[in-house]
């Protein structure tokens, strides 16, 4: 999901690049964050799961710059069908995730992918 350029800066400490982004038609969203292993960010960490986040996927590599990530994908049942979120949900939970991340200094802009993006 995330397309990131240099490890040599953070947005925050331990995270490189946050993307927050639904498969259409973008009512269910999911975070997506490019971190530091061996710097993690253990207070978003931790409050993604206190707001009910899960951690779905990780994936390490190293980047071409040769610093380290660790690719982190969470997501959060709703009450929908398939567990999607109702609206009266995603207006909730992308509020509660606007305050999690501004707390850190991070700006969220979420978005819908595309279905070439949503489904390669």
């Amino acid at each position: 999901m995330l397309f990131l350029k240099s490890t040599s800066v953070t947005k925050a400490p331990g995270i490189y690049e946050v993307d927050v982004a639904a498969k259409p038609p973008g009512k269910t969203f999911g975070i997506f964050m490019a971190t530091d292993p061996d710097n993690p960010p253990n207070a978003v960490l931790t409050a993604l799961a206190e707001l009910g986040f899960q951690n779905t996927f990780q994936q390490s590599y190293t980047h071409k710059d040769k610093g380290k990530v660790l690719d982190l994908h969470f997501q959060k049942n709703g009450t929908d069908l398939f567990n999607g979120w109702k609206s009266e949900e995603c207006s909730a939970n992308l509020a509660a995730i606007d305050t999690l991340f501004g707390n850190f200094g991070i700006q969220i802009t979420p978005r819908v992918m595309t279905l070439a993006e949503a489904y390669a």
